[in-house]
């Protein structure tokens, strides 16, 4: 390649990394001062107070779609019916399961099939009934089970259990997922104490690989020891305590996680609903609900809260992680095409013109930069040409940003409360951090590409497998004399069933 071509390139590198950087530092400072105001005016303890004493604590809706989850669904739902709150229903959507699951939900929580006027407010493949508990069991009443056919995508079973909800708030989750037990406080409180209308609010989400999890709830917070979902780990922390915090504080978010999120259901409906042909429903869902309110004029907020308030289990291995993140590349490329007119649009306030810019900026074309500078580099290896000194210089002074980085991360997370009980498990972090350059990162960037390229050829994506190894249960102690109790043995068996889930079944939801 001509020697202008390399300069050229080098000095964009400067500057793309400068404006890396510079905005590095822009968010870290943001969500400093967003977190120092959490810490300084909210208190957990009272706020949890308050809400349960007051009648005017809105009902909170939990979304759920399931699909093939035999293995693990009875404890799981179970998990999400023993939350703390005062008025909360849980909505199964059993999206055409070809297991049990639809069966084992009937029988363990006494479920009939009962008249409803199903109303589609939103188009989803065809309903096909809907189950309550005959039981006189105060918590099975809170559960709702639809049964529809198979849509292919998690956002047409979430359409379905959006049509059903009674609450003006719902929560989206996978059916996986771990919640704290004061989660729906927690989300629930940004709504009542803003100004302006809140129209969705995101939690910060954990990996669970490596937690204790017992009877479906959270016993203790340990960091994964496998590399991928190690380095997820560390990955989310920072998106959801920087950056999404920083993005929370000028009201710039860019998504509510899939994987959990609680959302306005009227703006929801008015806006569509979720895109069952997106692979990025999750960022799509919010664009729309954003451009929404902007057309109509209205007034919103879409909040980042600190907390910890939901674990989900990370891809184990290359094959899954492979399949994620060229999905998330998928969707994201995606997106762009179909919401191309809302970037540089001062109609669209800050998601217009910060947030989507540099979304499309540093996020979209990163992959595309980076590998151009791997071939760069290994050109001039070739050539016998590289400058050993700029390039050991350049790399030792991001990798030491990088680094900073982290520690950066980890103090907020002490500092905000959601740390782990040991102060030494941060050293998986740490470890994560100085092999991240090397090992997961570039891996990631090739993922990306192929999402772009699988994007731009049209080929049809397949929803594969999401296995999963399954949390680690805590031992079970018996009470002296209840050794031989139905409920013992009931327990004994749910948890077995969760150390059993090795290679959970085909999940076409895959958050």
């Amino acid at each position: 390649m001509p020697e202008w071509v390399y300069n050229g390139f080098s000095i964009f590198v400067v500057v793309y990394s400068t404006l890396v950087i510079s905005s590095y530092i822009a968010f870290a400072i943001l969500a400093f001062f967003e977190h120092r105001k959490h810490y300084t005016y909210h208190d957990d303890d009272y706020t949890i107070g308050e809400l349960k004493k007051s009648p005017y604590t809105p009902g909170v809706s939990i979304v759920a779609p399931a699909y093939n989850e035999e293995k693990t669904v009875i404890t799981n739902v179970k998990s999400l019916l023993s939350l703390d709150y005062p008025d909360f229903e849980v909505v199964i959507v059993n999206d055409g399961s070809k297991d049990k699951t639809l069966e084992l939900l009937i029988e363990n929580f006494d479920l009939v099939k009962v008249p409803y006027a199903y109303v589609e407010k939103i188009k989803t493949k065809p309903f096909k009934g809907l189950y309550k508990t005959k039981s006189d069991n105060p918590s099975f009443k809170r559960l709702t089970v639809v049964d529809k056919v198979n849509g292919g995508t998690k956002a047409d079973a979430s359409n379905a259990g959006v049509n059903v909800v009674s609450n003006k708030f719902f929560i989206c989750t996978d059916v996986d997922c771990v919640l704290d037990k004061n989660a729906l406080y927690r989300m629930i409180w940004p709504t009542m104490a803003s100004t302006r209308r809140v129209i969705a609010v995101s939690a910060t989400m954990r990996m669970s690989n490596g937690c204790i999890v017992e009877e479906g709830k959270m016993v203790e917070t340990h960091p994964p020891h496998d590399m991928i979902p190690l380095f997820q780990d560390l990955e989310y922390t920072r998106s959801f305590l920087i950056g999404k915090t920083a993005l929370s504080r000028i009201n710039a978010m860019q998504n509510v996680s899939g994987g959990f999120g609680m959302f306005d259901r009227e703006v929801v409906i008015k806006a569509g609903g979720y895109d069952g042909d997106s692979f990025a429903e999750d960022m799509d869902m919010v664009a729309r609900m954003i451009r929404y309110m902007c057309d109509s004029g209205e007034e919103y907020r879409v909040v980042q809260i600190p907390e910890t308030c939901c674990w989900t289990e990370g891809p184990p291995n290359f094959r899954v992680l492979n399949r994620q993140r060229m999905r998330w590349g998928r969707g994201l490329f995606q997106f762009f095409t179909v919401h191309r007119d809302m970037v540089w649009n001062r109609n669209y306030r800050q998601y217009g013109m910060l947030t989507l810019p540099y979304i499309l900026i540093f996020e979209l074309t990163a992959p595309v930069i980076e590998f151009m500078g791997y071939i760069m580099v290994i050109s001039l290896l070739v050539q016998w040409a590289i400058n050993w000194n700029t390039i050991w210089v350049a790399f030792l002074g991001l990798y030491i940003f990088a680094q900073l980085l982290t520690a950066l991360i980890i103090s907020y997370d002490v500092w905000v409360g959601t740390s782990f009980k040991k102060r030494t498990d941060y050293l998986w972090f740490v470890l994560a951090s100085l092999l991240e350059p090397f090992y997961y990162h570039p891996i990631n960037v090739f993922f990306s590409l192929r999402g772009y390229v699988k994007q731009i050829l049209g080929t049809q994506m397949v929803w594969g497998n999401m296995t999963r190894k399954g949390v680690q249960s805590a031992p079970k102690q018996t009470a002296p004399g209840l050794a031989g109790s139905t409920d013992a043995a009931s327990a004994a068996a749910s948890v077995a069933s969760v150390k059993s889930a090795v290679a959970e079944t085909e999940k076409k939801a895959d958050a």
